[in-house]
């Protein structure tokens, strides 16, 4: 698959849930009030989860979940009392579905707006972000079971950290954080992978600008030989002056080097490595300068 520049991103979410603050009082005016976005302070014991793409791991054993039924990552709330499934869309919006304690029963709550923040993993300043309501259809007039916010454009594909500081559902409150980390290769919307067999004729066989020098220079190996057990990330903001990688123009990491047309490039990852041989070995015509792939001021 050719690449593009889409994004999926899995979640690694800490669940820090409060519940029964403060006096009845209160918890009548947060039923009556629904999900606000005012700050609370946190009292009693906290329950943490920690989310990782379709699995739960928690300290007080609380059973796994599964992917949400859109595709997002099922976080409960309250030791299982309530579940939400937050899902980040290639549209910048992250939308939050409300289920009940019964991961497949959708809940309405009250259709107010929840407000938050949200912050660059590393940067000390967070930007504010309102989830708006998204009523879905069976919800009860004046109630939601579904918010989405909207991103700034500047965090597209960025590793980031949103922030709901009360979330309001029948009378308790909930604080609800979720990082974001950019997904693996496993993206379907980065270049494929070859597989073992298409690697060996890929990467054995000269053709076009891809010689036999070349297979030489580069240990008579494949990149799924080379690199076997080497993690790549994926940072699509590289600053000016860092190398980038030819074929997805993301941040080039230099573990993952490969000499073609006796030219030695910079790679993200190995199937970008595949993408970048499989077009030279279908062309004549010399490759640009290494050099040529390195991240330009904005502007130029």
């Amino acid at each position: 698959m050719r690449s593009n520049h889409g994004y999926l991103l899995k979640f690694t979410m800490l669940l820090v849930t409060t519940s029964g603050l403060g006096c009845r009082d209160q918890s009548s005016r947060d039923r009556q009030d629904g999900a606000t976005g005012t700050e609370t302070h946190s009292e009693g014991s906290d329950s943490k989860t920690t989310h990782t793409a379709g699995r739960t791991e928690t300290s007080g054993g609380e059973h796994e979940h599964q992917q949400g039924a859109h595709g997002g990552i099922m976080v409960s709330l309250g030791q299982d009392s309530y579940h939400v499934e937050a899902v980040l869309g290639s549209d910048n919006k992250v939308r939050l579905y409300m289920l009940g304690r019964d991961e497949t029963r959708v809940i309405d709550i009250p259709a107010g707006t929840l407000k938050g923040f949200v912050q660059l993993e590393g940067d000390v300043q967070a930007d504010s972000i309102e989830f708006q309501p998204e009523p879905q259809d069976g919800d009860a007039e004046g109630r939601t079971s579904c918010f989405t916010g909207s991103l700034p454009d500047r965090m597209l594909g960025r590793d980031l950290m949103v922030t709901i500081p009360n979330v309001a559902i029948d009378g308790e409150r909930f604080r609800l954080s979720f990082q974001t980390h950019s997904a693996d290769h496993s993206d379907s919307e980065m270049p494929s992978k070859a597989t073992d067999d298409e690697e060996e004729v890929l990467y054995t066989r000269p053709g076009g600008v891809y010689t036999q020098a070349d297979i030489a220079a580069n240990g008579n190996q494949t990149p799924g030989q080379r690199y076997r057990g080497i993690r790549s990330k994926h940072d699509r903001n590289p600053k000016p002056g860092d190398r980038i990688c030819p074929v997805t123009k993301t941040k080039a990491n230099p573990q993952f080097e490969w000499t073609v047309g006796g030219k030695k490039y910079t790679f993200c990852c190995p199937p970008c490595i595949d993408e970048f041989v499989r077009n030279a070995k279908e062309s004549t015509t010399p490759l640009p300068e290494p050099d040529a792939f390195t991240q330009q001021e904005e502007g130029r």
